[in-house]
């Protein structure tokens, strides 16, 4: 894959000859694969509860092709979902995407392959985001949600939701743990 030539095909930066989509981090480029089918079924459960939850509220809710740019750290990511309330703001990225500048809330799910980074470094330039209010990671391993919330400009709480009679609280939203982990098989080997 390294050393393909890249192309543009509808608006995503892809490898040429596999057609893997690209993504901008840390002033490089790096693959993004695609996402194993326990992270898509959570990833998809979870956006239909905020789309319902928020649908009637001055909110949006943007999926996992949402740039987000960092300006502290010089970095742009691709949450899983984030949500912004109001109005959202966007700058050009060094390749000419809308990157969003004002994310309320980022949501992360994790993987095998990013939990260390979404824990760590990602975190770490997202709590520079002014506009941030919470980050979400959500487990793909086990039934468990943690939800970090600024409570001072330096101060993050941490609240983990994992008992399957769980109720989420993510922003405004209260969402079952049941309903984020509805239809995921944990005994599939992921």
């Amino acid at each position: 894959m390294w050393g393909e030539a890249v192309e543009e095909r509808d608006g995503q930066l892809v490898t040429a000859e596999s057609g893997l989509p690209l993504f901008p981090s840390n002033n490089d480029i790096m693959a993004m694969s695609g996402a194993k089918p326990r992270h898509n079924i959570i990833t998809m459960n979870l956006g239909a509860e905020l789309v319902l939850c928020l649908k009637k509220m001055d909110c949006y809710v943007y999926s996992s092709d949402q740039l987000v740019h960092i300006e502290a750290c010089d970095r742009d990511t691709f949450p899983d979902l984030t949500i912004v309330r109001k109005e959202p703001k966007y700058v050009k990225s060094k390749q000419g995407l809308d990157a969003l500048i004002n994310p309320h809330v980022i949501i992360e799910i994790l993987s095998n392959s990013t939990e260390s980074y979404d824990r760590g470094e990602k975190y770490e330039c997202y709590q520079t985001l002014k506009s941030l209010q919470e980050y979400v990671l959500v487990s793909t391993r086990k039934r468990k949600v943690e939800v970090f919330a600024l409570n001072t400009p330096y101060e993050w709480i941490q609240r983990i939701y994992n008992d399957e009679n769980s109720v989420v609280k993510i922003g405004s939203c209260e969402i079952e743990l049941a309903e984020i982990y509805r239809m995921v098989n944990f005994e599939y080997a992921d």
